[in-house]
């Protein structure tokens, strides 16, 4: 349409001189004739509107249009302004000024949006550890820092693995594996089923009768881990109350549901709920909540029915507007007091009052030669106080502390999150004088200390004695034998016994008999009386003895507690028949599950 309306520029000559038209075309569509003739003005006004309306088409430059008038003189400034518009707009000139300044800015941008973040939280990560050690998750107890292991090779993790599943014949073993202390024991169990027990751990895994098909064998492991790194992140208002338990093989799945059983020290276990991380052990732990709080928790134990094998654990939280609270064991180590010693360290220990965290300072204490001092004593924990504080009150004549300060401060969290924190007391030897003997009074040391969580010394407070003598024997303790794995009551036979056991009784035919049969003396049966249900605690002992079932009938019967004894009898006689007592004598727990 454009070519049109040039030639009818070029043959009117109606307006003056034409000193210069130049059209060209883009495309090789035929060009379209004009339907009318129009004015000068209008044409050229109309040619410049068309090209914008359709410039994609064809492209009509106008140089110059001589004119008389006030037309001309329009049309020619508005000639030279297009011209000028249309010979500086060069596409490749824009490209490179505009282009390539834009597109260095959005790369800039994309770097500093990759690497700034990266480099701010590493500094925030620096400040938060320096001034709120929860800030991230599962804060490290004091003096210890991420740990950076080098990642795995595939032969060393099948090693591993391996290791781990190979059957112990029984024997609880402790090792360090790719990083981690654990503990574990591994078996095979056919259709008849079988029983793991942790000796010393209160952990067990019981795999019922018809869990493997019949004609198939499966090697199964129980593994308690020790390390802290694995526990889960937890936030102020929850409480670690358990230890990180495995089964073995990851995602094994069974005919039967299997049960796990291990111990917490919640205060109230409708508060504790059980948390399960669906990874290997190498893996990073993703843990997610299993059921409602209290589905799976009793007075101190966890029982979890497995519909596969994972890693599990027990986390104290407590509602909204209530406080939670759980139990701690306060434990005393130190090294040999010898003839000659001028000084002496003392530990103490804020332990989950659970067995395999007493069993976990025993073993650290090992390489420094430290031994638990008397026995344990509880602490009632609140999730909502302040930091725990351990104070000096007292040492005998003859000794001197050695640290400047007699008191000491154990973080609120360290404890709370169940990092298992020590503090330690280093004890000197006074100089004696030339004129005075000091020896008869340094041969012993005693010590008192008080406990207690900030701003409640006045309400609740636990005081910690101790005294060690060089004439007492610190030699190296006699080798131990490796017993069978502690045996483990039926649980409703141990719910009935500690219910008849329980009551106080004028003539001490209760519990407290039976403590005196199992050969605890006095200090050690009042220790027992201050815990929650002295009678469990004096049935757990049985059973970490190795007891049978026919021994503790036998007790019972020398007790005169016939109730006991029947209970007993006739557990046996409902599971064997009759006469059970004596076609089963020295019958072992792990072979009747």
């Amino acid at each position: 349409m454009g070519a049109g309306y040039e030639k009818e520029n070029q043959d009117s000559p109606a307006d003056g001189k034409l000193h210069s038209i130049e059209a060209e075309r883009q495309d090789q569509g035929p060009p379209k004739a004009p339907s009318q003739v129009l004015p000068h003005q209008t044409r050229n006004c109309y040619s410049w509107m068309s090209r914008g309306a359709s410039g994609s088409t064809h492209t009509v430059r106008f140089l110059a249009l001589a004119g008389t008038g006030v037309h001309g003189g329009w049309q020619h400034q508005m000639t030279r302004w297009m011209c000028s518009h249309e010979c500086s707009f060069q596409p490749a000139q824009f490209l490179l000024l505009v282009g390539v300044p834009v597109a260095s800015a959005l790369l800039l941008v994309q770097c500093l949006r990759w690497h700034c973040p990266r480099w701010l939280l590493g500094a925030f990560w620096k400040l938060d550890n320096q001034e709120e050690p929860v800030s991230h998750p599962t804060p490290l107890p004091e003096n210890e820092s991420p740990r950076q292991c080098p990642p795995a090779t595939l032969p060393e993790m099948a090693a591993f693995y391996q290791e781990l599943h190979t059957p112990t014949q029984g024997q609880t073993v402790v090792r360090q594996l790719m990083h981690k202390l654990l503990v574990f024991s591994a078996r095979e169990v056919d259709h008849r089923g079988g029983c793991l027990m942790l000796r010393d751990m209160g952990i067990s895994l019981l795999i019922p009768p018809g869990a493997v098909a019949v004609g198939r064998q499966e090697r199964v492991s129980l593994i308690l881990v020790w390390d802290l790194l694995d526990a889960p992140s937890l936030s102020r208002a929850q409480g670690l109350v358990s230890p990180v338990v495995a089964c073995g093989p990851h995602g094994a799945s069974f005919l039967q549901p299997c049960t796990l059983t291990f111990k917490h020290c919640a205060q109230q276990p409708r508060h504790a709920r059980t948390y399960s991380s669906n990874t290997t052990l190498l893996d990073a732990k993703v843990w997610r909540p299993l059921g409602q709080p209290g589905a799976h928790t009793s007075r101190d134990e966890c029982r979890i029915r497995l519909s596969h094998f994972s890693l599990y654990t027990c986390v104290l939280e407590a509602p909204a507007g209530r406080e939670a609270r759980k139990w701690l064991q306060l434990a005393v180590f130190c090294s040999p007091l010898v003839p000659g010693q001028s000084h002496l360290q003392l530990r103490i220990y804020f332990l989950n009052n659970t067995p395999c965290a007493l069993q976990w300072a025993m073993a650290n204490e090992q390489p420094h030669g430290g031994r638990l001092r008397g026995p344990c004593q509880l602490f009632d924990f609140t999730g909502a106080r302040g930091d725990q504080c351990l104070k000096l009150k007292y040492i005998s004549e003859g000794w001197e502390n050695v640290d400047e300060s007699s008191c000491q401060l154990v973080p609120h969290l360290h404890i709370w999150h169940g990092k298992c924190p020590f503090r330690s007391f280093c004890f000197r030897r006074k100089a004696a004088n030339e004129n005075e003997d000091c020896s008869a009074l340094t041969n012993e040391i005693i010590v008192t200390m008080h406990t207690f969580q900030d701003g409640m010394e006045t309400k609740y407070m636990e005081i910690l004695r101790f005294q060690a003598s060089e004439e007492e024997s610190w030699a190296a303790p006699p080798p131990v034998s490796q017993p069978p794995p502690c045996n483990r009551l039926p649980p409703e036979l141990f719910e009935q016994l500690q219910m008849l056991l329980e009551p106080n009784s004028i003539t001490g035919n209760d519990w407290r008999r039976l403590a005196s049969h199992l050969g605890l003396c006095g200090m050690k049966i009042r220790f027992l009386s201050c815990q929650r249900s002295p009678a469990a605690a004096i049935l757990e002992l049985f059973e970490e003895q190795n007891g049978s079932l026919q021994e503790l009938h036998y007790l019972m019967t020398v007790m005169e507690r016939l109730d006991c004894a029947s209970a007993i009898q006739n557990y046996l006689s409902g599971t064997h028949g009759g006469g059970g007592a004596q076609e089963n004598q020295g019958l072992e727990l792990d072979e009747k599950l």
